[in-house]
């Protein structure tokens, strides 16, 4: 029998009354290893009240003792690491290096939050007025919620719950029901770094307990990781009930490549960040932009392609795992098939792809398609599976053109030599994570994560009016310059000094 994931209420590990239960299968077997349930509408409702009387004490514990909670839970995260990481293999079909990396990026979090005193350190001015002094303070807001995605199940709940909690909100956490087996471990190892009763809670569900989540007073802020149509409803219907709520959704990352871009570096990249993790990462690289010359390397990028396996998670020749799902196997398939039917060059297929020992796992091998142009529909949706699509453009102006017309924004990079080209397209891209010289880069937690446009709702979707921007906007750049480039760069109409 399949293992029944349990709630986490009011401290207390617990099995749901539901009679409505969701089979978690692993992606590579297609075997049934554990079901989550639907909390019930009562099993909700207890894990608000908990978490309103908890967050009494709470918000009145002190700063430093909070940080310490986050101190020694970041050192037992570090100590399971690798335990965490094979849980979360065997439900994702994640490699194990790639698993890992994932438990290791919410680790950084975990560490950040650590850090919480100074970052929530107010504001004083003397004498805004004749005698008379202001100070500000940064107070918690109540009960938080995070709703979370599948793709990476250590990761973003680590990005949520713990700054949350660190700044004395409690919190209702809502992880995917395809893998809830990761964060359950992660919620038992915040139970002995000694969280008290009642700061975190875990329900498990579908769209039922979303909304639920979503119309409850109590709940005073959302957090939201996954597609777009599913950030766009969470966004409406939880600032409809006067919710805080920032919701990040889907993207179509371009990476533009220069004529006079280390190729061998490009090919390496390139490769990795498209299909790594079966594309399944909103941080993919799933366009690429040829400049002028640079599209003479398209065929030595899908040689390269070619060659890339998928396996089994504990399989360390394997480059990347199976899709969640049988459903995001054929999604993928059929973009594949509507690529060819619109006219682009598919020059290397990962329909019907076979891996030994695994004859019912979702797979899909690497694919990459040319002469791909913006009105073709693999162009304009998130495919999110290992599917590569290269375009071409004569100019740098043109490939700016093309990034800027998109309707996503959350990354894109530029491989380059010319300090001046990497400068004006840092500058002049409509995208919030740009990468110089490296493929997209998650920040680092003390770094904001900055998707823009149709990347993520929240302040800039303020009133739903879409594309509207009441406040300046965030951009973070993550670039690596040659030992060439650490000089004076001259370009048109500008000189950076780069020592």
């Amino acid at each position: 029998m399949s293992k029944k994931v349990p709630l986490y209420i009011d401290g207390e590990f617990v099995q749901s009354q539901s009679s409505q239960w969701i089979d978690v299968t692993n992606p590579a077997t297609q075997e049934v290893i554990a079901q989550a349930p639907c909390a019930t509408q009562t099993e909700m409702a207890q894990a608000v009240a908990s978490a309103q009387q908890a967050f009494l004490t709470w918000k009145e514990v002190a700063v430093s003792e909070r940080a310490r909670v986050m101190m020694r839970y970041q050192a037992l995260l570090k100590e399971h690491h690798d335990e965490i990481a094979e849980i979360l293999a065997s439900e994702t079909g994640k490699t194990f290096e790639d698993a890992k990396g994932d438990v290791w990026r919410g680790i950084e979090v975990v560490e950040h939050a650590a850090n919480i005193p100074s970052l929530l350190m107010g504001e004083t001015v003397e004498n805004v007025a004749r005698g008379i002094d202001t100070y500000s303070f940064t107070q918690p807001l109540g009960v938080c919620a995070g709703i979370t995605p599948f793709n990476f199940p250590a990761m973003i709940p680590l990005w949520m719950f713990p700054l949350a909690i660190a700044c004395g909100n409690t919190f209702i956490l809502k992880p995917s029901e395809q893998d809830p087996l990761t964060p359950t471990r992660l919620v038992e190892l915040f139970e002995q770094a000694g969280a008290p009763k009642g700061v975190l809670q875990v329900i498990h569900g579908g769209k039922e307990q979303v909304d639920f989540l979503l119309d409850e007073p109590a709940v005073k802020a959302i957090s939201f990781v996954g597609s777009v149509a599913v950030g766009q409803y969470i966004y409406r219907r939880g600032t409809e009930n006067m919710k805080r709520v920032q919701a990040f959704a889907g993207a179509k990352n371009h990476c533009v490549i220069m004529p006079d871009a280390n190729k061998s570096q490009v090919i390496s990249n390139l490769v990795g960040a498209s299909v790594g993790a079966a594309g399944q990462r909103c941080m993919a690289i799933s366009v690429a932009v040829f400049v002028g010359s640079a599209r003479e390397w398209i065929p030595e990028i899908a040689a390269e392609l070619a060659k890339v396996k998928p396996g089994g998670w504990d399989d360390p020749d394997a480059a990347y795992g199976p899709l969640i799902s049988p459903q995001a196997k054929q999604r993928v398939e059929n973009f594949i098939t509507q690529g060819v039917n619109e006219g682009a060059e598919l020059l290397v297929d990962g329909r019907n792809c076979d891996v030994a020992g695994y004859p019912h796992g979702n797979w899909v091998g690497p694919t990459m398609f040319g002469k791909v142009t913006t009105d073709m529909e693999i162009y304009k949706n998130e495919i999110f599976g290992p599917v590569l699509c290269a375009t071409e453009v004569d100019s740098l102006d043109e490939a700016l053109a093309m990034v800027n017309a998109n309707p996503y924004g959350n990354g894109t990079s530029i491989f380059t030599a010319s300090g001046a080209a990497a400068r004006k397209y840092q500058h002049n891209v409509e995208v919030g994570q740009v990468g110089i010289n490296i493929p997209i880069p998650v920040p680092l937690p003390f770094f904001s994560f900055t998707g823009w446009k149709g990347s993520f709702f929240g302040d800039l979707h303020a009133y739903g009016k879409q594309g509207v921007r009441f406040y300046s906007e965030t951009k973070t750049i993550t670039a690596r310059w040659f030992e060439s480039d650490i000089a004076d760069v001259s370009g048109p109409n500008m000189t950076i000094n780069l020592k």
